[in-house]
């Protein structure tokens, strides 16, 4: 009985986890910021990204683009549009990047557009690199990509809290 109760508990605690960390992270307003920078991923985030850039939001547009198969979007009025392949190809390179480039343009605040699912860990990542103003602008990931993501993201998170604590 007491290994039945233990469990259920341990079940409970993983699901309140899994909603608040990756499912349900806490949420930013948006406001206008130095620059958006669009973490590469799940499909929505360079349209999400683009339409925050044409509403104003950032004079700068910065693009992750890990692989030769990402977009760098076309140019937008009124903004400048950079386009970055990280190092590592990954969060932490992201992270990083962003942390130069706001040190190189003077950025005190940044919009960062990622997956839902990833909003934590991206969080966690920015704020070993860089010390200005951070507004998550998540988009969900697609129904089906749902369960991958979040096991996904439990691996990752893992690794970013364990191995890599740095930026």
């Amino acid at each position: 009985m007491t290994l039945l109760l233990a469990l259920g508990v341990s079940g409970l605690v993983f699901l309140v986890a899994t909603d608040r960390l990756f499912i349900h992270p806490r949420p930013d307003s948006l406001a206008p910021a130095d620059a958006i920078v669009m973490f590469a991923g799940s499909p929505g985030r360079l349209e999400h990204a683009v339409g925050l850039a044409r509403a104003g939001y950032a004079p700068t547009l910065a693009v992750s683009m890990p692989t030769a198969n990402d977009p760098c979007p076309p140019p937008i009025p009124n903004v400048e549009v950079i386009c970055f392949a990280p190092d590592p190809l990954t969060t932490q390179g992201e992270s990083r990047w962003t942390a130069i480039a706001a040190a190189r343009y003077g950025w005190k605040s940044v919009i960062v557009v990622t997956a839902t699912t990833q909003t934590t860990r991206a969080r966690i990542r920015l704020a070993r690199c860089y010390s200005g103003k951070v507004l998550m602008s998540p988009v969900p990931p697609p129904r089906n990509m749902w369960p991958y993501m979040i096991a996904y993201e439990w691996a990752a998170m893992g690794k970013a809290l364990v191995f890599q604590r740095g930026c």
